[in-house]
Parts: C-alpha cells; sequence; structure tokens
C-alpha cells in the first residue's frame, strides 16, 4: 500500500544551512522562505528571526531580486514595464524595490524589444483585414505588458 513520504522537520539551527544554500542558488522573495521555512516545520516567529538573519547577511535582498527579475524578463522574455510591474506585485515585492527593480531598464533596449516583437507578430498575423490586423497586433503587444502610447508610435515608425 502507498503512504505519502512523511515530510521532515527542521529545528532553526538545522534550517539555517539548508535555507542559506537555498537562498544563495537564486535569488528568492521574502514570502518564498517564508514558505519554505514553514514547510520545514518552523513556525513563524522562528522563521522571521531565520529571515531577518539572511536579510543582514545579504543572503536575502528583495531590491536585489527585483532588479534580477527586471533584467530576466525584459532582457530575455522580452516584458513590457506593466506587465514586469505586476509580476513584482504577484510575489510581494513592495512598492519601493519595484520602482528600484524598474530602474534597470534601458529605454534603448525597451524600444528595441518593442518593435521586434512588433516586427515578428506582423510577419505572423494571417488576418486579413487591416484594422482586425491592427487590432489583434496591438492586443498581443499590451498583453506583454507595453503601454499604448509606445505601441502605437512603434506601429506608425514601422507603418503597421
Amino acid at each position: 500500500m502507498f503512504s505519502p513520504k512523511k515530510k521532515k522537520t527542521y529545528t532553526p539551527k538545522e534550517a539555517l544551512p539548508k535555507i542559506a544554500a537555498y537562498c544563495a542558488y537564486q535569488e528568492r522573495t521574502q514570502n518564498e522562505v517564508r514558505a519554505k521555512l514553514l514547510d520545514y516545520g518552523l513556525d513563524f516567529d522562528e522563521a522571521d528571526e531565520i529571515i531577518i538573519r539572511l536579510t543582514q547577511e545579504k543572503l536575502l535582498d528583495e531590491e536585489r531580486y527585483a532588479q534580477a527579475f527586471v533584467r530576466g524578463k525584459y532582457g530575455l522574455k522580452r516584458w513590457g514595464r506593466r506587465k514586469i510591474h505586476l509580476g513584482l506585485k504577484a510575489k510581494g515585492i513592495s512598492d519601493y524595490c519595484i520602482r528600484k527593480g524598474l530602474q534597470e531598464i534601458d529605454p534603448d533596449k525597451y524600444w528595441e524589444n518593442l518593435l521586434h516583437l512588433l516586427e515578428k507578430k506582423n510577419a505572423s498575423e494571417t488576418e486579413r483585414n487591416p484594422l482586425a490586423r491592427k487590432q489583434k497586433i496591438l492586443y498581443f503587444l499590451q498583453s506583454k505588458g507595453y503601454e499604448l502610447d509606445l505601441i502605437q508610435d512603434a506601429m506608425r515608425e514601422l507603418g503597421v
């Protein structure tokens, strides 16, 4: 008969090196670390003490997390500011850290990303009706998180 594997519980002293390695592997949010510590069987007070210690030792830094998140999403996935902002909000990042993270965006690269996505979508769009085609491209770029005024400027520049 199958029985679910029991979770091992840790003392705060045992959990600290494990969670430090977890944080060292990649940037984490306080919420992610707290959830992991609670999975380890620690209570909220013990988890908060460990989070404070990790923050003091610079293993946990939400501002750094926000900056890394922004670099990855706008650089690799070509997300716009609005989608990045919502993504960070969903992770529980403070407005201050979000603003600091969004400063990582290079306006020239951001514009290039928008033009690249516009050209790619324009080439792949099969809609024949010019108005419907333009609307589909506009919706696509908005879903990627780009601002309406920038999208319209890019469409004018490329003659879409």
